[in-house]
């Protein structure tokens, strides 16, 4: 044997030798071990140990690029990729299985070396021995027969505490394939999702005031919520409500007593009134109508004029407008004619009772023409199987899927292969273009003539994770959803059904609860501007329903009520809570998220213009549209070829306002929020200086009859507010329409100033 090779092994049975003897010399060294049976896990306690510190936050060692020259796989996805890493890279120097105190996996966290995350644990702490431990016993990996987690549970789920407590204890228990349970609260990562609630490391949450929170319990690949509500002090509170009309009052009036908050009263008819209308149709109440209405003595008017509304031509363009946002449908991809024929498709749908499921269920599974087959135009806008994926399970599931495209999804159970299984499904749609007319050579995106939509006979997604072909997996908890991966690559199916109509029938069958849940809890926010889960497109374990018997409640009805939008409308827009005022009384002023009153809402940038043109009487002008049509019937986006002319006035207002391009598949594309330039259109914006000064409308028609001053704000407060001025109001403007010199510009000012009132602007 050469000279050198035996020094290299002599060298190495020397070190074996130092080693044995080290551990033997002294009890209290730091290279002993525990016994063999007390050796921790990587898997199960140095994993958690990891997620426990941060390390492997997005933050940290958890991104993409890694940090500090350590790369660890995302909140511990993958063990395997994490113990190569910790044992094999790097040269072995993150750790020193002969003074194990030395290594790097411990000074750092301790900061004994300098470390960019900072202190992480201390010498005294669970996390410090466990590593510790491990990397005394020469960092062994699992044994196949090792125990793994199988479920996580958490003790309690669900917890109200009273004031003057503060506090909620928070246990996790793991499960084990080997029929084992174990407390893990000391190795759980806790996070609250509001700032005002803090967690320690051991489970305890502690409120700096009263509210409603989710406390997510975290180990390994698991992760559970909790919901805490911390009620205030209310000495000799005395629940307080209107009388409940249904299911919906009682199960909101519950939760309301439970948390000592009591409700505010039932609206009058002039709020009731311009709400509804406003929900249903988009639209105001005529003056004609509004005063009917008030002047009606009939004890079911309000229901009766809920059932007239759901009939309604309006209410058909409304829910057409909202399912237009969705399914996007803008010019751009589908081009005019395809705007047309997708916008009419949907008219078509509504006006015809069709049930919600059943849209779906056409949607998903349409091939052919998009000239003659309409639905096809939602494959159109969506060129990759990912893109469609994405869209399709936010729209009909209420799921965020995006996030598990490159990792499993950190806020769901979504893992990459669910991701990529489920984008499988959509993976053999193809497109035979007849031709694209388009007028902007340099973009791809741009789409201008008819489209066949087709599924090819073979075609696949590829797991990035694996590198393997993807199986079939629906977005559902039954084991028998998911369809091996060989299947997946025979170009006959199982079943007589090909990919897009099982999918199309998974989705709209009436056990689906998924959908039928997202459907619902849609519905309730395009009624209430609030989902039950909210963001309503966001369904995941850590993001509850804040009233999770509700919701059950209103999902069970809509099933019953065979996915109708009418029906489910009807069932809340009657009860006591949909009818309650906006005015907060002592117990519910902070509260936005429970129902116990109405939140206000600026109207919607359809709203807002419809509202102005009818108040002032005056239609407005849209690009490629005949002078009568209204921004809520608008087929497309800034129609009128904008992106070659100038947009009308009506396109820049909506524009301005916050009307979506639709380019995504989701509620949050519309801005609500208010501008410094959506005040400055309208102080003196063109559009409504335009109107005002217009020799068509209302005030130019009422000086043309010579109509008596005070009639004319009379109607002004009815086509405006839905009401009657009071005596005050009406001799202010009296006032000042006899201050000015000219009688129309009084009255011009009169109505500019109803037009700026926050009771115009905002539905109560």
């Amino acid at each position: 044997m050469p000279k050198t090779r035996a020094a290299i092994l002599l060298l190495f049975a020397g070190l074996s030798v130092m080693t044995v003897a080290v551990r033997s010399a002294d009890p209290s060294d730091d290279a002993v071990s525990t016994p063999v049976s007390a050796v921790p896990s990587f898997r199960n306690e140095v994993m958690a140990v990891l997620s426990k510190a941060g390390c492997n936050q997005g933050t940290c060692h958890g991104n993409a690029n890694g940090k500090g020259g350590l790369k660890l796989s995302l909140r511990g996805q993958s063990p395997r990729l994490d113990f190569e890493t910790l044992t094999r890279h790097g040269g072995s120097r993150r750790a020193n299985i002969v003074q194990p105190a030395d290594s790097l996996l411990l000074q750092k966290p301790l900061m004994d070396v300098p470390h960019e995350g900072g202190r992480r644990f201390k010498t005294d702490s669970e996390a410090y021995r466990i590593l510790k431990d491990w990397i005394a016993a020469g960092m062994p990996a699992d044994s196949k027969n090792s125990p793994r987690l199988v479920a996580l549970k958490v003790e309690p789920q669900h917890a109200t505490v009273y004031a003057p407590d503060t506090t909620a204890s928070i246990r996790a228990i793991a499960e084990f394939s080997n029929g084992q349970t174990r407390d893990v609260s000391n190795l759980a990562v806790f996070e609250s999702s509001a700032t005002f609630v803090s967690v320690s490391d051991d489970g305890v949450a502690a409120a700096d005031h009263a509210g409603l929170t989710t406390v997510t319990a975290r180990y390994l690949d698991q992760q559970v919520p909790v919901r805490l509500e911390f009620v205030p002090e209310r000495p000799g509170f005395v629940f307080s409500a209107p009388p409940p009309t249904n299911f919906v009052d009682e199960l909101v009036f519950k939760q309301l007593e439970r948390l000592k908050i009591n409700p505010s009263e039932v609206c009058d008819d002039t709020v009731f009134l311009r709400r509804v209308f406003l929900d249903l149709t988009g639209l105001l109440p005529t003056a004609e109508q509004a005063q009917q209405f008030v002047a009606s003595t009939l004890p079911n008017k309000r229901s009766t004029l809920i059932d007239d509304l759901l009939e309604s031509p309006e209410f058909v363009d409304m829910q057409t407008l909202r399912w237009a946002d969705l399914l996007r449908v803008e010019e751009k991809t589908l081009d005019s004619k395809g705007v047309e024929v997708f916008h009419q498709w949907i008219h078509e749908s509504f006006k015809n009772h069709k049930p919600l499921n059943q849209l779906a269920g056409e949607i998903i599974e349409a091939r052919g023409s998009t000239y003659t087959v309409p639905p096809t135009n939602f494959y159109r806008a969506l060129r990759v199987p990912e893109a469609r994926a994405e869209a399709a399970a936010q729209v009909f599931l209420g799921i965020r899927l995006q996030c598990a495209k490159c990792h499993n999804h950190p806020f769901d159970r979504w893992t990459q292969d669910d991701y990529y299984g489920w984008s499988n499904f959509f993976a053999r749609v193809d497109y035979k273009i007849i031709e694209n007319k388009r007028r902007d050579k340099n973009d791809k995106h741009e789409f201008n003539g008819e489209q066949i939509v087709l599924l090819k006979d073979d075609g696949d997604v590829k797991n990035p994770s694996t590198g393997e072909t993807a199986g079939l997996r629906y977005l559902g908890n039954q084991s028998n959803l998911t369809v091996d991966a060989k299947h997946a690559t025979q170009k006959s199916e199982p079943s007589k059904l090909d990919r897009l109509q099982r999918l199309a029938a998974w989705i709209s069958s009436p056990d689906n609860g998924r959908f039928a849940a997202a459907q619902a809890n849609r519905i309730w926010y395009q009624i209430m501007g609030r989902g039950i889960v909210d963001p309503i497109d966001d369904f995941r374990s850590t993001n509850p329903p804040v009233n999770p018997e509700l919701l059950d409640a209103l999902t069970a009805e809509f099933v019953k009520g065979g996915f109708r939008v009418r029906h489910l409308m009807r069932v809340i827009m009657n009860s006591t809570i949909y009818q309650l005022s906006s005015t907060p009384n002592a117990t519910n002023a902070d509260d936005e998220i429970l129902f116990s009153r109405n939140v206000p809402q600026r109207l919607t940038a359809e709203q807002a213009l419809d509202a102005i043109a009818q108040t002032l009487d005056i239609p407005i002008q849209f690009g490629g549209h005949k002078p009568g049509i209204k921004a809520v019937q608008l087929p497309g986006v800034r129609n009128g070829g904008h992106r070659y002319a100038t947009p009308e006035i009506g396109d820049r207002f909506l524009a301005l306002f916050g009307k979506p391009g639709r380019l995504l598949t989701c509620e949050c594309e519309r801005s609500n929020g208010t501008t410094l330039a959506q005040t400055f259109e309208m102080v003196s914006g063109e559009l409504v200086d335009q109107l005002l000064r217009s020799s068509k409308g209302r005030i130019a028609k009422a000086m043309e009859k010579g109509e008596p001053p005070e009639q004319t704000v009379v109607d002004l407060y009815w086509s405006a507010l839905s009401r009657q001025p009071s005596p005050d109001e009406l001799a202010a403007a009296g006032t000042h329409i006899k201050s000015t010199d000219d009688q129309r510009r009084g009255l011009e000012d009169v109505a500019w100033a109803l037009l700026n009132s926050n009771e115009f602007l905002f539905r109560r």
